[in-house]
């Protein structure tokens, strides 16, 4: 007879589903819904579960328009029942759907759309804001008020970090699948990225993402107790309690980690070679995991690779990491970096006008901004700031009735990157290949086909796309005179292989910069 009433249960909400479908609730509204178990029916009562606080918010605020739907339905009156399910439960209860880039987007543009006042943002007022909405009883909300006093660990969100949001953040091929992860990390849509690994060279935006999740919860989720921490902080935070008079500051140090929601650690390379430390973290880790907490990390280098060496972390921790979701964020494309340059110029110009810097107020030309994105390197730190220069070059331009020359946008880049007018030979790039590989230079150019070989000579090719200023005809000259077609054929394997084999990627970026020398 459960049975039946289960059956019946899920029925009625897939039906009322598409019906809420027809109405104008918002798209991210519904992927929301959608995540919802019906458990079943009980004397006119539909019982909804859900492992998501954000998702209990929302189906209160548009109780009266679901019932409706769930009523019509059911041919009957009905009212729902919401409940929050912690997370821990079995694998098949977990929620596994992705939001595609569009609901994202729309989700986003709902829930950031208001900006974070006053001038100093305290998280705890952030926190407030929301206290009074949902389904949160006046009990419970004052329970989340004194967790947040009597915990140390939780810190004001400045000015600066509650600019880090997920609307904010620069998306393209390179990051769009660790934008995609914290997101669902962010609003609990998906319980099953834990932890959430997320790994690249400095400067491409991963601690962009990290303050995200931090302000996203802050404002939408503040029944959960979220903590960023960079590995230099959490590091001392353990050698000060070790150090600290009182034989129970360990203990209470503990307890505060303990009592965490979501726990945020950037750079957590740093900790290689504190053995106290990654003790500490490890059994910090284990406990909030086994019960139902979310942890999210970034580190310059994946797992495996933070193992490697004399001070690398053994093996238990290396696994633990790498038991989640792990996912790169990519050096970006000459489209993401032309994508930064537009977004970061018109940011820039928009606050000049707003608050009256009239060094900042002129406009760069699309054809500008296309040299700048050639020019630019990869670090996306030092394109904002390579952005700002150019900005003030092309006011003063502006001034005296001309626009940035090619010339001047090449010696501000110069200044920023100095190895940008390093030239990069494809003799360079080939040895670079053969070292790494292991093989010799007649085999990289001629004509044998064994996998470790194609692979080489793949990577070579499309390495001197990249780094060396030569067309494809005289790319195609050194590698045995391949034709254009076989050079753009490379190129492309190359191109689909970064993107979906992680490893590949990483052999890919190793060689790179061992050919630039990182710079």
């Amino acid at each position: 007879m459960e049975l039946s009433f289960e059956t019946d249960a899920e029925a009625l909400w897939q039906d009322s589903l598409d019906l809420l479908a027809a109405k104008e609730l918002p798209e991210a509204v519904l992927a929301m819904l959608r995540n919802c178990r019906p458990e079943g029916m009980e004397g006119g009562t539909l019982k909804l579960k859900t492992p998501m606080r954000l998702v209990v918010k929302t189906v209160a605020k548009n109780r009266a328009l679901i019932e409706e739907c769930v009523s019509q339905a059911a041919f009957e009156p009905m009212e729902i029942d919401i409940e929050f399910e912690q997370a821990g439960g079995t694998e098949h209860q977990r929620p596994s759907s992705v939001m595609t880039r569009d609901e994202a987007d729309r989700w986003i543009a709902e829930t950031e759309q208001r900006p974070l006042t006053p001038s100093v943002t305290p998280a705890r007022a952030i926190m407030e804001d929301s206290w009074d909405e949902g389904t949160n009883s006046a009990a419970q909300a004052a329970e989340n008020r004194r967790r947040r006093e009597r915990n140390p660990l939780v810190e004001d969100i400045s000015p600066a970090t509650s600019k880090l949001t997920f609307e904010r953040f620069v998306r393209g091929d390179e990051n769009d699948i660790a934008y995609q992860a914290a997101l669902q990390v962010a609003n609990g849509m998906n319980t099953t990225y834990n932890p959430l690994f997320i790994y690249g060279k400095s400067g491409l935006g991963k601690t962009h993402l990290l303050r995200a999740v931090q302000n996203y919860i802050a404002r939408n989720d503040p029944s959960r107790l979220c903590v960023y921490r960079d590995a230099s902080t959490f590091i001392s935070d353990y050698t000060e309690a070790m150090r600290h008079s009182e034989r129970s500051a360990a203990s209470v140090l503990r307890q505060n980690y303990a009592d965490i929601d979501v726990l945020i650690i950037d750079d957590i390379q740093k900790m290689a070679g504190k053995a106290g430390t990654v003790g500490f973290f490890f059994d910090t880790f284990n406990e909030l995991i086994s019960n139902g907490k979310q942890i999210v990390l970034a580190a310059d280098r994946t797992p495996a690779q933070l193992g490697m060496g004399k001070d690398g972390f053994d093996e238990r921790v290396t696994s633990r990491l790498g038991s989640g979701f792990t996912t790169p964020i990519q050096v970006p494309s000459y489209e993401l970096k032309l994508r930064l340059i537009d977004t970061f110029c018109e940011r820039m110009r928009d606050d000049a006008l707003r608050e009256n810097v009239p060094a900042l107020s002129g406009a760069i030309p699309e054809s500008a901004r296309q040299y700048m994105a050639e020019r630019a390197g990869t670090n996306i730190r030092v394109i904002e700031g390579f952005c700002q220069r150019c900005l003030f070059t092309a006011t003063a331009a502006e001034k005296r009735g001309s626009q940035i020359s090619r010339d001047e946008i090449e010696s501000i880049a110069k200044e920023c990157w100095p190895s940008a007018g390093k030239t990069v030979s494809i003799e360079d790039v080939q040895r670079a290949v053969e070292k790494y590989y292991d093989i010799d230079h007649s085999s990289l150019v001629g004509t044998k086909r064994h996998k470790s070989i194609m692979e080489a000579r793949h990577v070579a090719i499309w390495l001197s796309r990249e780094l060396c200023d030569r067309t494809l005809a005289d790319i195609g000259k050194h590698f045995g005179g391949r034709s254009h077609a076989t050079i753009m054929h490379s190129i492309s394997v190359v191109d689909e292989a970064r993107k979906a084999d992680k490893l590949f990627y990483d052999r890919l970026t190793q060689i790179r910069e061992a050919i630039t020398g990182n710079l």
